[in-house]
């Protein structure tokens, strides 16, 4: 049985990343550009500022700085890789509002970026995310070591394209326009990769950061296998229940839209029943790969995912 921390302290680490994440996206995101840069345009660098500050539990960051703290690691690089990871998560959100894909007009509790400005500054604004945040950790001061650095990308690259969050986003939209019940299986697939790759990611990178061996490595991988699933299947019981306001987005959305959810796959109580067993499962690899007191952080983060109201 691993070590547990209380609810208040969890949720004192969770808002100190926040706000360091906060910091450092703003510094990164300022009007002064960096060597071989032109200039950065007025209008499209305040919308990657909108969609990027300003909101948001940072979990991903937190995920990727707490791994890596497992081993002693932490500091500038470390958070450097985190924001670039946010700024992935903050593009995909930008691009999955926009009319063409789930045609959202809040996020946060304000209105999405191109309701804010406009469709193609939303485009050019998540367009400007991604490209920063590969050009954030493949940069020198994220870590010293190169071959770190190229593996970091890499990852990264993976979880957030064609066989990850971007192929995960296509499974999605596909689905709306299926007949048939979606199945478990194909829930599962498409969720891995729509929302699991990069929460994935965030647990994978810290442990690359940290220096973890084949199986850390492999038990951390498990760990956030699991918590990825878990994320989605609460947020998805969190759509078809939540309240709006506390959400801060339009709920309801995914029944009206066929989305491959597992409440419509296997019906609410069965849903509930999955993402708990999912939280335990996270914990539980925690525990067989040794992190039973070093990892509690991690295990409260697992049971912070499934207990959630936003």
């Amino acid at each position: 049985m691993s070590a547990q921390i209380a609810p208040q302290e969890f949720a004192a680490r969770l808002v100190s990343v926040a706000e360091a994440t906060e910091k450092m996206l703003d510094a990164l995101l300022q009007p002064h550009g960096l060597p071989g840069e032109k200039t950065r345009p007025e209008r499209l660098l305040e919308a990657m500022r909108y969609g990027s500050l300003g909101g948001g539990k940072r979990l991903r960051p937190f995920l990727l700085v707490e791994t890596a703290r497992l081993f002693g690691v932490r500091g500038e690089g470390v958070l450097r890789s985190a924001c670039a990871l946010e700024m992935i998560h903050c593009y995909s959100l930008v691009h999955d509002d926009l009319p063409a894909m789930d045609n959202d007009d809040l996020r946060r509790g304000r209105p999405t970026v191109h309701k804010a400005f406009d469709e193609a500054t939303a485009i050019l604004a998540g367009d400007g995310l991604l490209t920063y945040a590969f050009d954030i950790v493949a940069d020198a001061p994220t870590h010293p070591d190169a071959s770190v650095r190229a593996d970091l990308t890499v990852m990264l690259a993976r979880a957030a394209g064609l066989g990850g969050m971007v192929g995960g986003q296509a499974l999605d939209l596909e689905a709306e326009a299926r007949k048939e019940r979606h199945t478990h299986g194909f829930v599962a697939l498409t969720q891995s990769m729509k929302t699991g790759a990069l929460l994935l990611f965030a647990v994978e990178a810290g442990a690359r950061m940290g220096g973890a061996d084949a199986a850390q490595k492999a038990a951390l991988s498990r760990y956030g296998a699991a918590l990825g699933a878990a994320f989605q299947v609460a947020d998805d019981i969190l759509d078809a229940e939540g309240d709006e306001q506390a959400l801060g987005k339009r709920a309801g959305k995914d029944a009206g839209r066929n989305k491959a959810t597992l409440v419509a796959a296997l019906g609410m109580e069965e849903a509930r029943k999955v993402r708990d067993a999912l939280a335990q499962e996270a914990i539980k690899a925690l525990e067989d790969g040794g992190f039973g007191d070093t990892g509690a952080i991690l295990a409260e983060a697992a049971r912070f995912t499934v207990a959630r109201k936003s």
